[in-house]
């Protein structure tokens, strides 16, 4: 069963999911088998890889390091075409529908197909939509775009909405990197009820309690990533 598949087996048995996003800028390759032996005894589900950069080319033998220490499905998260790599299990095909850049709406997109093409890689069409958490975030100087008011929530709806219309499988709700506000789980709640495809949320998550609010409002699969990157017990709250 593809990874698409597995996400929405686990909805119709009322399943929820739980992605890790390891960052290869941030990552040390020398501390992943110690990460992973924290996260495969946690009640994480996948692991994203990926960030808005990738400086050093790390991408890649992070996947393979991560593999190598998990069973785990491992889902490319990236910030720029080359870093896709035949490696990993599936692709999110991210295009960052809050913003109006054309280059991360269709032409990051464009220069990926020649890559793609030539490799064995599930590719899970998705909208990707950056929502204000309070601070200025990577995604936001990288893609050059504002991120989307919590304060209008009709916009966010409908932008969500524009992503499934137009043949997206997954809508992903991201507060970002480091965020200091979550994404609020009204806002959560209100895209949930008016999509008909899985719902990703992520940014700020750093508790159990942040944690179980976005569960109930709707999330179908919840992202955190700078919780575990400062503070590795983060996965004590989350033992299977």
């Amino acid at each position: 069963m593809h990874n698409y598949d597995n996400i929405l087996q686990a909805i119709r048995d009322e399943k929820k999911l739980l992605a890790v996003l390891i960052d290869p800028d941030k990552v040390i390759l020398d501390m992943i088998p110690l990460i992973m032996s924290r996260i495969n005894a946690s009640i994480t589900t996948h692991i994203f890889v990926g960030g808005s950069t990738d400086a050093n080319n790390k991408t890649e033998n992070v996947v393979k390091a991560i593999k190598a220490e998990t069973k785990l499905p491992v889902v490319l998260f990236p910030g720029d075409y080359s870093h896709v790599t035949k490696e990993a299990d599936a692709l999110l095909f991210l295009s960052l529908i809050s913003g109006r850049n054309s280059e991360y709406l269709i032409e990051q997109q464009v220069q990926s197909i020649p890559r793609l093409r030539n490799i064995d890689l599930e590719i899970i069409p998705t909208g990707y939509i950056l929502i204000d958490g309070g601070v200025e975030t990577a995604v936001q100087r990288v893609s050059n775009t504002k991120p989307m008011s919590q304060n209008n929530a009709d916009l966010i709806i409908n932008t969500a909405l524009a992503g499934e219309y137009s043949g997206k499988k997954l809508i992903y709700l991201e507060a970002g990197s480091g965020a200091v506000e979550t994404v609020a789980t009204s806002i959560i709640r209100k895209v949930k009820n008016s999509l008909s495809i899985p719902l990703i949320v992520g940014g700020g998550i750093r508790t159990k309690d942040q944690l179980a609010g976005a569960y109930d409002a709707g999330a179908d699969l919840i992202v955190v990533g700078t919780a575990f990157e400062k503070n590795l017990s983060f996965f004590d709250l989350l033992k299977k």
